[in-house]
């Protein structure tokens, strides 16, 4: 495959599995006898997310959100818009959102003050990858699969201009 040209290996998918099911069998402890609502913030924790649910050895529910912030660019606008809003009931239940990165920290924020409104019964949040020098956040995520520095990353879901979320590891986007 040519596109790997423009792209440098930085997490294998065999690690990536490895971790994903690490993550699913904490919430499985965590979460026993619950029955969550995973949300998944499309477009690119779908992956993630299916890797994960099919790890978690619970009843639960699934839904998703869409946000726009990046557009086809590699920084964020700094304007969250909704695009899909959830078609659950989230009140007393206990919610569970699934991104594949968090970066600024500004989508998370803008779901977290979303989903509080509708009073569940606990929301926490797992990501895939959590930049940590750029995050800035008044809460704390309880799950996080690999914290990473600022680098720009594609693959298992993570996209640039809507391109590259069909590899199977996570690669850094070298221009």
């Amino acid at each position: 495959m040519q596109v790997k040209d423009n792209l440098k290996l930085f997490i294998d998918r065999k690690d990536i599995k490895k971790r994903v099911a690490e993550i699913a069998n904490q919430i499985t402890r965590d979460y026993k006898g619950k029955e969550p609502i995973f949300v998944g913030v499309l477009n690119g924790s779908f992956i993630f997310m299916s890797d994960l649910v099919r790890n978690v050895k619970l009843n639960s529910e699934i839904d998703f959100l869409k946000l726009s912030s990046y557009g086809d660019r590699k920084i964020s606008s700094g304007n969250v818009r909704l695009l899909k809003d959830l078609n659950c009931v989230l009140a007393d239940r206990d919610i569970i959102v699934v991104e594949d990165i968090i970066d600024s920290g500004l989508s998370i924020s803008f779901i977290r003050d979303l989903i509080s409104n509708h009073k569940p019964s606990s929301l926490e949040f797992v990501t895939l990858l959590y930049k940590k020098t750029t995050v800035k956040l008044d809460f704390r995520i309880k799950y996080i699969g690999y914290k990473i520095t600022n680098k720009f990353v594609v693959g298992y879901g993570l996209d640039y201009a809507q391109r590259y979320r069909n590899l199977k590891s996570i690669y850094i986007l070298k221009n």
